[in-house]
């Protein structure tokens, strides 16, 4: 008994001491929100306010000193992301993760843009502003990665601390563009559809114009399947340790619009959830400048931000950027491609991925005169033929860096305007509005144009130029909008109207966001900061309702269940909310999910329909499809020698859909509500590991809101019972001219990357229930709820 005893009670004392040694260490850990610390390069004092919710507020006597300032800060909450995003881009993954991060390190390094960094460096002007205060930032980076403490992920990975350079600010923008496009996660499942089914099937999908395409002749030796590049693609961005950019929705206000006669501005930009968030929030004011931005990881310029004079946030154009080429190899030297006038050499790309606990992979790339070829860069496809991805971003001049600094110090709104035109890819809606009056929109990307009837939906024939680019198109072509008569702009990432007759080709979204934007600022003339917040957080969709209404009216049971009549009444008096407590959408969402698979899954096969689910062409199809009662897709291609209609699908679908949610969930149907079946986890890197998964990630929490609402909460549609939550709004800003002082925002978790910090998690509840927080810019008010952190030159 006494060597029970003896035995519990060193248990107990190893626990208290292992709880000391833990508590001292997060105590070390957390960021320095006040004191005094010396830093190199200043010009003169600094101080840093730190708001109730961790914001830096910076007060310089210069700029210089004010972005050393910034970089420190930003350092020291967030170091771990950006060792995470900076190693992305040149494939330096491995390095920290191991071989399970391979493939995304072969993928990255293989795109070609860390040459294309290194060829925009190269062409700087070293005496810009833009890069000299970028040199400033990275400055202050690197002095915290000296002096700083350790994040706790670095003495976990054994990550070796190296200083940030310029290239690495480039690398972030690069890995930013490639998660916006969409052509390579669609165009080749296109393909196979077409190249399997013919082109009449693809008309139910919205490829308008298909009569004319020109199509890559399959030979007899090589037939294709092209959609394991989609597959491949789509599961590296999955799985990537950084959240991709998805979508999006803004509008801007102007005063003929709003009770105070002044500019409102909203944006929530949706973004894959992570945890660390995607935006850092900094003030920063010196004699000649202030600014409120958002920014990127280890990038200097904020991507969204406002002042006393102008806001100004981003939607995903959604333009097509990526074409993808078949190239023909010379059947005697496949070190060479066809061309036009004869076999070229393909360009070698070689470069050497750092593996953890393993050998070195040496990775070889052939690059066509369109780009990367696809075959050496991703692992496991299907395929023989070579496929190019050619890509706007690594092909024209890469001037981010001066844009994104134009659009965060311009003058007015033309030479804000100025700024936007510098970017050719990604394709953004930049939205804008000033203390002046203005709200405008632009769409930025370097536009061009095929041959008629190319159609870039498609992989297209490398062999000669009758597919290539014949013309890029002057910023002047691109859609914008300028203070037009409705007293708005707006984006939700749906199609811009055409430009001189041309529609621009692209992988928009359907028009449920749109419709609902618009159709609510059309009806109120009287909008301020209160209504925009309600407008912001809306979960309803009338789209939703009008293809529930479908799917009824399509229904043919002669005989339903208690549940299943239970179910439709729930339905036919939904109005398209996507409240916590509300029943329809878990029961819509699950027809949804069986009349899709039903439809669409005989053709493509089990792998070929989850990859169809990921596309934007499947969140159009659900609206226009269920219409078509002709349409080639009812019919089961499985059961020979019956054809199924439209009604059979519906029914069959929602017998299926009731069937299982009465297993999953059980009880009545009333207690079928959304909270059940609608949750997000803001997931750590880290978080993956089930023992450190409570330190670093955040919920599981029910969340209200669905695909394409207002408060786009993105789901993978399933037949599984908890729909996980992968992105959605990334922050929320309202900025209010009429008030600047007191406009709002929100993140979804909190500021800081520390877990240890207060702030790593201070604003996910009010995230939850649709609550703001100041964006203060009152000296007196950010002083009075404050600590200071006080910089001294050394």
């Amino acid at each position: 008994m006494k060597i029970i005893k003896k035995v519990i009670l060193s248990l107990v004392v190893l626990f208290i001491i292992v709880a000391i040694i833990f508590t001292s260490y997060a105590y070390y850990q957390k960021p320095q929100y006040e004191g005094e610390v010396q830093l190199k390069n200043l010009k003169g004092e600094t101080t840093v306010y730190f708001d109730d919710f961790g914001i830096p507020h910076i007060y310089a006597s210069n700029s210089n000193d004010a972005m050393v300032a910034l970089g420190y800060v930003h350092a020291q909450d967030r170091l771990w992301q950006m060792e995470l995003m900076r190693r992305i881009v040149p494939g330096r993954l491995s390095e920290i993760f191991g071989d399970v991060a391979l493939e995304n390190d072969r993928f990255f390094a293989g795109l070609g843009i860390e040459e294309a960094s290194e060829k925009a460096i190269a062409t700087l002007d070293k005496n810009s502003p833009s890069y000299k205060m970028s040199m400033a930032y990275l400055d202050g980076i690197n002095q915290y990665m000296s002096e700083g403490k350790t994040p706790i992920e670095f003495t976990l990975l054994g990550i070796e601390k190296q200083n940030f350079t310029l290239k690495d600010i480039y690398n972030v923008f690069g890995y930013m563009s490639f998660s916006f496009a969409m052509a390579q996660k669609s165009d080749p499942l296109m393909t196979d559809i077409r190249n399997k089914y013919g082109i009449e099937y693809l008309k139910d999908l919205g490829l308008d114009g298909l009569e004319n395409t020109v199509q890559i002749q399959n030979t007899n030796e090589f037939k294709d399947k092209y959609a394991s590049i989609s597959k491949s693609v789509a599961g590296i961005l999955d799985k990537s340790a950084v959240p991709p950019f998805i979508g999006s929705n803004s509008w801007v206000i102007a005063g003929e619009k709003t009770k105070s006669g002044k500019v409102l501005f909203a944006n929530d930009p949706h973004i894959g959830f992570s945890q660390p968030g995607t935006w850092y929030e900094a003030h920063i004011k010196t004699p000649e400048f202030e600014l409120y931005g958002c920014y990127l990881a280890g990038t200097p310029f904020p991507l969204l931000a406002h002042n006393r004079d102008y806001a100004y946030g981003l939607t995903m154009f959604e333009n097509d950027d990526i074409d993808l080429y078949q190239e023909t190899n010379n059947k005697d030297n496949d070190a060479q491609y066809k061309t036009e006038t004869g076999f070229a050499n393909y360009e070698i790309r070689e470069k050497r991925i750092k593996v953890k606990d393993s050998e070195d992979v040496l990775l070889k790339v052939k690059v066509s005169r369109h780009g990367p070829i696809m075959n050496d860069i991703l692992t496991g496809l299907k395929m023989k033929n070579p496929v190019a991805m050619s890509w706007v971003y690594t092909q024209q001049p890469i001037q981010i860096l001066d844009a994104v600094y134009t659009l965060s110090h311009a003058k007015d709104i033309n030479d804000f305007q100025r700024g936007v035109s510098l970017i050719a890819a990604p394709g953004l809606n930049i939205m804008y509005g000033d203390a002046k009056g203005n709200v405008a929109w632009w769409a930025t990307g370097k536009l061009y144009k095929h041959n008629k009837g190319v159609n870039t939906n498609f992989v297209l024939d490398g062999s000669t130029t009758n597919d290539d680019i014949q013309e890029y198109l002057d910023f002047s072509k691109n859609p914008k909008a300028v203070n037009p008569d409705w007293n708005y702009v707006y984006s939700a990432n749906n199609q811009p109207a055409a430009v001189d007759g041309y529609l621009y080709s692209g992988y928009y979204l359907p028009e449920d966001r749109a419709k609902r934007i618009t159709t609510l600022l059309d009806e109120n003339s009287k909008w301020d900061k209160e209504t925009v917040s309600k407008m912001i957080t809306d979960n309803t969709s009338a789209v939703s309702v009008l293809v529930a209404a479908s799917l009824i009216h399509n229904l043919e049971l002669t005989t339903l269940s208690e549940k299943e009549g239970d179910a439709l009444e729930y339905l036919k008096t939904w109005t398209g909310s996507n409240e916590l407590e509300d029943v329809a959408p878990t029961i819509y969402n699950k027809w949804v999910y069986y009349y899709l698979k039903n439809t669409f899954e005989d053709e493509l096969g089990a792998e070929g329909f989850e990859q169809f689910l990921s596309t934007h062409i499947m969140k159009k199809v659900i609206a226009t499809q269920i219409e078509n009662e002709k349409s080639l897709w009812w019919d089961n291609l499985d059961t020979k020698g019956k054809k199924e209609t439209r009604g059979q699908i519906v029914s069959k679908s929602f017998k299926q859909a009731i069937a299982t949610l009465d297993n999953q969930l059980g009880g009545t149907v009333s207690s079928w509500t959304w909270n059940k079946v609608h949750q997000v986890t803001f997931e750590h890197p880290l978080g993956k590991v089930k023992l450190l998964s409570k330190l670093f990630n955040l919920g599981p929490i029910a969340v209200a809101g669905s695909n394409e609402v207002i408060n786009n909460q993105m789901f993978h549609y399933s037949d599984k019972q908890m729909y996980t939550i992968s992105a959605g709004p990334s922050t929320r800003r309202i900025v209010d001219f009429a008030d600047i002082e007191n406009s709002w925002s929100i993140l979804p978790t909190g500021q800081s990357g520390n877990p240890f910090s207060k702030h790593y998690d201070d604003q996910m509840e009010m995230y939850n229930k649709g609550e703001f927080r100041k964006m203060k810019m009152n000296k007196k008010e950010i002083i009075a709820s404050s600590s200071k952190l006080i910089f001294m030159p050394r």
